[in-house]
């Protein structure tokens, strides 16, 4: 239960996810302000966007099936948003549980966008006071509905089910827009990562999964840097990159404890750079 109970909760389902159909017609959830909404197209992007379009609050509170957030989350997002109409988004940390271990680590640089490209993520791991940052994690990320407006979740991001760095082209687009985005590491739900089902098997390697992965990140990344920022992450990206999103340096690092399987990376990464060139080119012309 939250202190500050939910003016609505939306639970957007997949049309054939019929154990959760099950679950919601049991009734045990007749407590609260429920809304269902369904959706038939794949991906995470679809269904956020099938969830933003019923949205009826000022504050969109957005976790994933596989998070719990803390009894105090809803007060400490509508605290932030109170006290800063210049805020537009609001994220904290998701406390990792692998099993019975608790991933405990602790990062001072959270969310923050490097001037040549790289991204540096660690919501998972974030401590200290609230700060503003350049990108929110999709498991726990909060968004002032007037910052929204119209926009939604870009659907040329790919893949069939996570569809990673979704919420990195959003959190962006607010923030170039003049809104702050803040991490606040109290704003915290427990994550408890699940099985997923796509090519996106999280820890193993699909090289279909990485294309798509480097694709949307080369995507956001060429949309949002300035001209001069962008060419120098191109070089970047290509030559060095991150354990990630490989580049020949990374490819080289890996190659004595990886063997093969660098390789295979480095050649799914190079084609995700150049089918996500493809796709930000085709899509200013």
């Amino acid at each position: 239960m939250q202190t500050k109970p939910a003016f609505q909760v939306i639970v957007v389902v997949r049309d054939i996810d019929t154990e959760t159909w099950q679950f919601l017609e049991q009734g045990s959830h007749n407590n609260l302000p429920l809304y269902t909404v369904k959706v038939t197209v794949p991906g995470v992007v679809a269904a956020l966007n099938a969830g933003l379009e019923a949205v009826e609050s000022d504050i969109v509170s957005i976790t994933d099936d596989d998070a719990a957030p803390h009894p105090d989350w809803l007060e400490r997002i509508t605290a932030h948003f109170t006290s800063d109409s210049r805020i537009g988004g609001v994220g904290g940390r998701d406390w990792i549980h692998q099993g019975t271990k608790l991933e405990d680590d602790s990062r001072e640089v959270v969310g923050e966008l490097q001037w040549f490209g790289r991204v540096i993520g660690n919501h998972h791991l974030g401590v200290g006071d609230p700060r503003k940052v350049d990108v929110l994690k999709g498991v726990n990320m909060s968004f002032r509905s007037s910052a929204i407006g119209k926009l939604r979740f870009d659907e040329r991001m790919r893949g069939t089910g996570a569809q990673v760095h979704f919420e990195m082209a959003f959190t962006l687009t607010l923030k170039r827009t003049g809104w702050q985005i803040i991490y606040d590491p109290s704003v915290a739900v427990d994550h408890y990562p699940a099985q997923r089902f796509d090519e996106d098997q999280r820890n193993r390697f699909n090289d279909i999964a990485f294309i798509n992965l480097v694709h949307n990140e080369t995507l956001v990344l060429l949309e949002h840097l300035p001209p001069i920022r962008r060419a120098v992450f191109l070089v970047w990206a290509v030559l060095v990159g991150t354990r990630d999103s490989l580049g020949f340096v990374q490819w080289l690092r890996l190659l004595p404890t990886e063997g093969k399987l660098a390789g295979q990376k480095w050649v799914a990464s190079m084609r995700g750079r150049w089918q996500g060139w493809q796709t930000w080119y085709y899509s200013d012309f």
